[in-house]
């Protein structure tokens, strides 16, 4: 089992930090148009809390979440920070069960985009065919669509579906990224979405085949991407996010 962040070098997140961070790529979800209306979900893990997580209450629109708005829930799905505000039950299933599993996991984010829910009809899902899906190239697992997710026996085939990858495309349905950062799942996201958005557009303007590099070549970039380890996606560009969102979108640490 994989340590959590704060274990791994890193300085130890406060339940403020991660609430602010997390409120931010709500909005930051907002102005890239990912939103579905009050549907989809971003949670990430309270600190030192083993088994609770943070998750938007339902009923909110992404662009009005804040960080003191944000819900603390169990692995149950059960609200524990005694606001009583609503949250879906979907997001229980999906987002308790990874949690559960994946604790070196700080963030999931999980979204209905147009793109993504394109690709999810793909038989062969996100291909080798652009820079942005080579550093998702043999990352990116698959779970099959049952209808909307409630059941503790989904929850167990979408677990063993993720594994200990970044992410998965849930057939006929959307996406989902996981990140050791906020910052780290909302990078995976963007370049998820721009990745299935270029090829996705390359198929639809081809009268033939498109270019899809070999395995060996995509393999090659995704390690020249990840490098030592030492610097995850996030770390560059999140600070400068979050200047960009408190130009256009401010209030989210309220």
């Amino acid at each position: 089992m994989t340590a959590p962040a704060a274990l791994q070098g890193r300085p130890p997140r406060t339940e403020r930090e991660v609430r602010i961070d997390l409120a931010a790529a709500f909005r930051l979800a907002a102005l890239n148009g990912w939103d579905d209306t009050v549907y989809t979900h971003l949670s990430a893990t309270v600190p030192g809390e083993p088994g609770a997580y943070l998750i938007n209450a339902f009923g909110l629109m992404f662009d009005e979440v804040t960080a003191s708005s944000l819900v603390k829930v169990d692995a149950r799905g059960e609200v524990i920070d005694g606001s009583g505000r609503p949250v879906n039950p979907t997001g229980f299933t999906i987002h308790g069960a990874v949690h559960a599993a994946r604790p070196e996991v700080e963030c999931v984010i999980h979204l209905h985009t147009p793109w993504g829910v394109a690709l999810s009809m793909l038989p062969e899902g996100l291909l080798p065919t652009s820079q942005y899906a080579m550093r998702l190239h043999g990352r990116l697992g698959r779970h099959a669509y049952e209808g909307l997710a409630l059941g503790a026996d989904e929850q167990r085939r979408l677990v063993a579906s993720l594994g200990a990858l970044d992410g998965l495309i849930l057939d006929n349905h959307g996406t989902l990224v996981v990140g050791r950062t906020v910052a780290e799942a909302c990078m995976l996201m963007h370049l998820l979405e721009r990745a299935a958005q270029a090829q996705l557009r390359a198929q639809a303007g081809a009268r033939g085949g498109i270019q899809v590099v070999s395995d060996e070549l995509a393999a090659r970039t995704y390690r020249q991407w990840v490098g030592d380890g030492r610097e995850w996606d996030g770390d560059v560009e999140w600070p400068a996010l979050r200047r960009r969102l408190d130009r256009l979108s401010p209030g989210y640490q309220d």
